[in-house]
């Protein structure tokens, strides 16, 4: 067993090449072999986002406050809300965020494939950030 106390891992700021806007990334925990899996707790301010990416294993977002927007390539920006799972499959391009007034908290979590857990991309626009 292991326990990783509370506020011993260090908020970071969302880098500008992975977000739009003010991010704040809180890490939960980190795979320990053998398991793969990885975890964050992720706060967006309002307008704030990802740019779009993938996830070589998918990803899990567990939303725990606020109002949020999520979408995959070719898909309509949905409105996402607290105890709303979203299921991204591997590989499916997609990007999500705050709603534009109000902040947004979720849990992420994705699995470590051969070293590697996302592979980011172009900036959303506000166009198709607005949908």
């Amino acid at each position: 067993m292991e326990i990783i106390r509370a506020g011993t891992s260090a908020s970071n700021k969302g880098p500008a090449d992975w977000f739009t806007g003010t991010v704040r990334i809180d890490p939960l925990f980190n795979p320990f072999a053998p398991d793969r899996v990885q975890g964050a707790h992720v706060t967006f301010e309002p307008g704030a986002r990802t740019v779009w990416h993938t996830h070589p294993l998918g990803q899990t977002l567990i939303v725990t406050s606020g109002v949020g927007r999520v979408q995959r390539l070719g898909g309509p920006v949905e409105e996402i809300r607290p105890g709303d799972v979203v299921w991204f499959d591997p590989g499916e391009k997609h990007w999500h965020g705050a709603a534009p007034n109000t902040a947004m908290t979720h849990i992420a979590l994705q699995e470590v494939q051969d070293g590697k857990v996302v592979d980011w991309m172009e900036h959303v626009t506000d166009e198709q950030y607005s949908g």
